[in-house]
Parts: C-alpha cells; sequence; structure tokens
C-alpha cells in the first residue's frame, strides 16, 4: 500500500495534514462540551443533548445540497468558503454564554462540517486513482484519529470541560488551515474538472435528487447507517454526561479523556490488521459488523465496573468503529456514479440523523433513568442501535442480486 502511495498530490497531503491539526484542535474542546454544559453552565442533560444533536440535524440538512454544490461550481470554491467560516464558528463557540448562543454555534459548527467534508472527501476521490481509494480514506481516518490521541490531552490538561477558550485555538487552526488551501490550490495550478472527473454534462439538483431516490442500495444503506450511528453517537453525548453525573466533573473528565485517547490507540493499533481482513469480503459486511460491536459496546457501558473492563468495553466499541467506518467511504464511492461523487458523499450527510436521535434520546433517558439506572439507559440505546443489522443485511442481498443480474447480461 505504501509503495502506491509515493506519489500523492500535494493537495491530498494538505488534506491529510490539515484534516489531523483540524480534529486534533476540535477533539480539545467539542468533546467536553457536554460535560461544559452540564456542569458549569448548570444545563439540563435533555437540554445538552439537543445542544450536542443540532450539528447533526444541520447537517441532515444542508450535507446533500453541500455535496451537490462541490459537483457543480467546484471543490475548491466550496472548501475555501467553508474552512474560513468554520474558523469563525469556533470563535463563536468562545464568546457564547447561554443556551441558545451554544445552540447556533452548535448549529453552524454542523453547516460548515456538512459542507467542507463531502467536497474534501470528493477531492481526495478525484486526485487518487481507483485502487488507491481505499487506502487513501483509510489514511485519513488515520490522520483523525491521531489528532483525537493528542486533542483530548490537551484538552483535559488545559480544562476544557470548564472553560471555552480552547475553540480560539481551534479557530485559529482552521485559519491556518484555510491558508494553506489556498496557497498549495495556487501552487499546484489545480483546475476543476482536471483531474478524473467526467467531461459530460453536469447534472442539475433535482436529476442528482431523482439519481439518488432511485437507488434503492444507497436509500437502504442510509437507513442502516442512521441506525447505527445512533449507538455510536453515545460515545460522544450520553456517556460524558453519565461519566460526569455518576462519578463528578473532574473525575468524569478525566475518564472520558481517557476513553477518548484510548479509542484513538485503538484505532490507530488496529485499523490496519482490520483493514486487511475486512478487504476479504465486501464493505457492507463489515460495517454490519461494525453496527453489531459498537451497539454491543454501548450496552457494556452499564456493566463496566473497574479500569480493566472500561477499558475491555471502550476497545471492544472502537473495533466496531473501526469496522463501520474505515470501509463507509469506499463504500459510498463504490455505489456512487462518477458525475454525482461529490452528491453521494453529500447523501452520506443524510446518517446524521442518527446523531441527532442518539444525543436527544440518550440526555431524555438520562433525565427519565437517572444516572444510577445505566442499564436501561444504554439498553434501550442498544437495542435501537442493533436494528441497523438486519437493514444492512438486506442492503448486502440487494447487492448480491444486483451483480448476479449484471453478470448474466455482460453473459
Amino acid at each position: 500500500m505504501i509503495k502506491n502511495l509515493r506519489n500523492l498530490h500535494p493537495l491530498t497531503i494538505n488534506v491529510l495534514v490539515g484534516t489531523m491539526f483540524g480534529r486534533m484542535a476540535t477533539s480539545m474542546s467539542i468533546p467536553f462540551l457536554a460535560i461544559y454544559l452540564t456542569q458549569v453552565k448548570h444545563v439540563s442533560p435533555s437540554q445538552t443533548g439537543i445542544i450536542i444533536a443540532v450539528s447533526s440535524l444541520v447537517g441532515i440538512c444542508t450535507s446533500f445540497a453541500g455535496g451537490y454544490l462541490s459537483d457543480w461550481i467546484g471543490r475548491k470554491i466550496i472548501l475555501f468558503l467553508s474552512v474560513f467560516l468554520w474558523a469563525a464558528v469556533f470563535a463563536l463557540f468562545g464568546v457564547a454564554d447561554s443556551v441558545a448562543g451554544f445552540f447556533l454555534a452548535n448549529a453552524l459548527n454542523g453547516f460548515c462540517k456538512s459542507v467542507f467534508e463531502p467536497a474534501s472527501r470528493a477531492l481526495l476521490a478525484d486526485l487518487t486513482e481507483p485502487k488507491n481509494r481505499l487506502a487513501i480514506f483509510n489514511l485519513r481516518y488515520t490522520a483523525i484519529n491521531i489528532g483525537v490521541i493528542f486533542g483530548p490531552m490537551l484538552g483535559f490538561y488545559f480544562g476544557s470541560s470548564e472553560t471555552t477558550f480552547l475553540f480560539f485555538i481551534a479557530a485559529g487552526v482552521y485559519i491556518i488551515y484555510g491558508l494553506s488551501l489556498v496557497l498549495t490550490f495556487s501552487k499546484t495550478g489545480y483546475k476543476e474538472n482536471t483531474v478524473q472527473m467526467p467531461s459530460q454534462k453536469k447534472a442539475t439538483f433535482s436529476e442528482a435528487v431523482m439519481a439518488v431516490r432511485k437507488d434503492k442500495v444507497l436509500l437502504m444503506s442510509l437507513l442502516g447507517i442512521i441506525l447505527a450511528t445512533t449507538g455510536y453517537a453515545q460515545f460522544n453525548s450520553t456517556l460524558p454526561q453519565f461519566l460526569s453525573g455518576a462519578f463528578g466533573q473532574n473525575k468524569g473528565a478525566g475518564m472520558f479523556s481517557g476513553f477518548l485517547i484510548l479509542n484513538a490507540i485503538t484505532v490507530i493499533s488496529l485499523q490496519y490488521p482490520l483493514l486487511k481482513i475486512g478487504k476479504k469480503y465486501s464493505p457492507i459486511v463489515s460495517i454490519m459488523i461494525g453496527n453489531m460491536l459498537c451497539a454491543l459496546g454501548v450496552f457494556a457501558f452499564s456493566l463496566a465496573e473497574s479500569i480493566p473492563s472500561w477499558g475491555a468495553v471502550i476497545i471492544l466499541f472502537t473495533i466496531g468503529e473501526i469496522l463501520m467506518f474505515a470501509m463507509t467511504d469506499a463504500f459510498i464511492d463504490s455505489i456512487a456514479k462518477s458525475d454525482l461523487r461529490g452528491t453521494y458523499f453529500g447523501a452520506m450527510g443524510f446518517t446524521q440523523i442518527g446523531s441527532i436521535i442518539g444525543p436527544s434520546l440518550g440526555g431524555l433517558l438520562l433525565d427519565h433513568f437517572g444516572y444510577g439506572d445505566a442499564v436501561s439507559v444504554f439498553g434501550l440505546l442498544a437495542g435501537l442501535s442493533l436494528l441497523g443489522v438486519p437493514v444492512l443485511y438486506a442492503v448486502k442481498v440487494a447487492m448480491g442480486r444486483m451483480a448476479s443480474q449484471r453478470s448474466k447480461e455482460v453473459g
């Protein structure tokens, strides 16, 4: 794999490095937001869940359009506009002082993420030969997790659960990221539609919508991943609230910081061994197995009582995360129409419905059952997430039928 990736395009390197430092900066602050709101601002768990979830709600509404726009007007313009706006949003987090202020900031955070990320993933695919795309997507995933190893440590050290100052650091990092993109685009002379982009007439927005609506495999996949994501979303929403409520703010923040670091180290350590196994099967199989393991991990949150048991639970949950997310970009790239690649990546934004349902339902369950009945809280959340498994299996069956039909037509 390394041999095939020696001559990476400068923009590919820029996006990967920017992703690493950007995620490091945001993981110093965003993961601790739930603790800060409940323990410092004394916001209720249900309101906190809604504030956390609004980012995904906005992402759902804008991701498809953002992905389409990256196909229509080009990756470069979308990346420039969204990255600098994103920097301003982190500054807004830093000055926010009310529930409404944090709600607005996280809504805008969801908008920027939903526009920037489909365009950046589509750009990586544009600049990479098909045989190397799985490796590039996994390098991006590795870059994210390298950032997440150091971000939470710095966040905990500088007291991110007690202050919003670190959001200003994130703003500065994204300004630098944006300037580096401007410089790299200008130096490489990159021109839209010159790198693995089809020359045919671009689809209108209504044509793009119709193409997605008719793609049953995509629609079923979205439903299955939505259900899977309701479980995964508990890691950054319900879990930190539960830890701070059950063990106290300082101990809860310390435990959660440690879990974030263990999560990232596990990803770095196991991603490529698991990838070697996953490549023997279709991406949808890996996503399905990952769904099962994540859901089991969520339920196990309620059973862990010691440091070793918590460590085992986080590793189990992370293995599920790897199997789900290391293959998702490759799966979408494999089913996307070549002239609608950005649109298909944008359509993946609909899976963030799970990131709305998860935090919102988790907060409501904590309000209802309290911190002392973890089995009911995490058991119900895990059960909902497990419903994604039969849906994803149906996707696998449908893809098998389509492949068989195509082979018959060719024959």
